[in-house]
């Protein structure tokens, strides 16, 4: 996705609601927090959750099967699981914390764009 796409209209969500949307193949979270929209994934990085069906707080958006967190402004790693003890070891061995990816949106007369990917962050 190099070019801006549509994907819907700016009065489809009110703040603090997230969606998900299929665009071109591409499962993404469209979220709207402070009059601000965020698109990421639609699936996390890690066991591929659907991220819609997690929480958001604020920008911050956790997974609901293993409770990563993520910044949605960046896509960073807030916390990487809510694991702890041996379970955390063992996960740590298996996967590693990976951002998830975000990508530029723009708003114009009503419609919230999607863009090419931001940055990753580490």
């Amino acid at each position: 996705m190099s070019d801006f796409i549509e994907v819907m209209k700016s009065t489809a969500l009110n703040d603090g609601e997230m969606t998900a949307v299929l665009l071109e193949g591409h499962d993404l979270l469209v979220a709207k927090v402070d009059g601000e929209f965020y698109i990421a994934d639609g699936r996390c990085p890690h066991l591929h959750g659907h991220m819609v069906k997690g929480t958001l707080e604020g920008t911050v958006l956790t997974c609901p099967l293993h409770g990563s967190q993520f910044d949605l402004t960046d896509g960073s790693v807030v916390r990487w699981t809510k694991w702890e003890g041996a379970v955390l070891g063992v996960a740590k061995l298996v996967r590693h914390p990976r951002s998830l990816r975000t990508y530029e949106v723009k708003v114009e007369d009503g419609t919230v764009y999607v863009g090419p990917q931001k940055a990753t962050t580490a």
